[in-house]
């Protein structure tokens, strides 16, 4: 019987459009709607300026890739819609950084809903706090909400809408961004 190898995580970054390495396989991950990216661009672009203003961490946007050891769920990367990095940065600043975001952002596309959207979107938040990720946000551009998971709290989010102030407590100290200009 042959063995197919698997892919690692040099494989996931030759590979064009957003991906995540699972089980050995480069799955690829589907674009993304306008209202989707455009909240992601709005988170982005506040979390760089609050980097911009403190020196402290990295801001991204989509499609940066977080390596990280393989987890039971056989994941051993990450492409969140937006993120904050606060380590060690790799030597090759063109390649994936090795190790989870400090803060992710995975904001809702046209087919992430309903109870088998959900499961899945779970599923990979429990992976990003195994790895070692301290905030998880779940955005959903259609209800307008930001539901913030803290590693501290797993199945306890705190929800934030029109007229709250979010914040990825303690994973971005003192950043905080309007739910209102969040889904502007």
């Amino acid at each position: 019987m042959a063995t197919v190898a698997q892919a690692t995580l040099d494989d996931l970054s030759r590979v064009e459009g957003k991906a995540e390495l699972i089980g050995g396989k480069v799955v690829p991950l589907m674009s993304t709607g306008i209202r989707p990216s455009e909240v992601a661009s709005n988170i982005y672009v506040n979390l760089r300026a609050y980097v911009k203003k403190t020196g402290v961490g990295r801001a991204f946007n989509d499609n940066l890739g977080y390596g990280v050891p393989v987890l039971p769920s056989t994941r051993a990367s990450f492409a969140p819609d937006a993120s904050y990095y606060n380590g060690p940065l790799p030597a090759n600043l063109m390649g994936l950084v090795q190790g989870p975001p400090t803060f992710a952002v995975e904001v809702r596309s046209q087919h992430d809903y309903g109870p088998a959207a959900d499961a899945e979107i779970a599923a990979k938040r429990d992976d990003y706090f195994l790895a070692g990720t301290a905030v998880v946000w779940d955005v959903d551009p259609v209800a307008e909400t930001v539901a913030c998971y803290r590693r501290t709290a797993p199945t306890k989010p705190t929800i934030f809408r029109r007229g709250d102030t979010a914040d990825a407590e303690p994973a971005v100290p003192g950043w905080r961004i309007t739910v209102d200009e969040i889904f502007a």
